[in-house]
């Protein structure tokens, strides 16, 4: 299991803001190169975006799948990427004075990630992790967003 927090200069409901955009995801999301509604209203429990990853010649297609939301608190998903597998990724927003605490758990849940999963493969999703929550922390905090109470 690969867990890793980051502070992020954004109260939590300005920082959600952010994780409920969908057109957002693509921007913090490692490796996405494009992504688009599917179903649903994004981030209630049940809706699912596509998306889309380059690898070199390739594109890999996939979907992401909202399992449960606390807004501005708790966003799990549910990331397919069919013959690749199926991983669970929890985003965790703690209040941390003005700012947010940001937690990101993620593990292999079906494929071959599951039947993989080891410390070489966490040590791969903590490297993901931290360029995910800087780049989650930039579009945040270079955001303009003002929400009632916070900044």
């Amino acid at each position: 299991m690969a867990v890793r927090h980051q502070l992020i200069k954004r109260s939590p409901e300005a920082l959600w803001a952010v994780l409920a955009d969908r057109s957002r995801y693509e921007d913090w999301v490692v490796g996405t190169a494009r992504s688009r509604p599917k179903d649903g209203n994004w981030p209630e429990v049940g809706a699912t975006l596509e998306y889309t990853v380059r690898l070199g010649p390739w594109d890999i297609t996939g979907h992401t799948t909202v399992r449960r939301s606390v807004p501005p608190r708790t966003l799990e998903l549910e990331v397919d990427s069919g013959r690749l597998g199926t991983a669970r990724v929890a985003v965790e927003v703690r209040p941390w004075g003005d700012d947010s605490l940001v937690i990101v758990d993620e593990h292999p849940l079906a494929g071959p990630g599951g039947r993989l999963h080891n410390a070489a493969l966490d040590l791969l999703l903590q490297l993901r992790h931290r360029s995910m929550l800087s780049r989650l922390a930039e579009v945040a905090e270079e955001a303009n967003v003002r929400t009632p109470g916070g900044a």
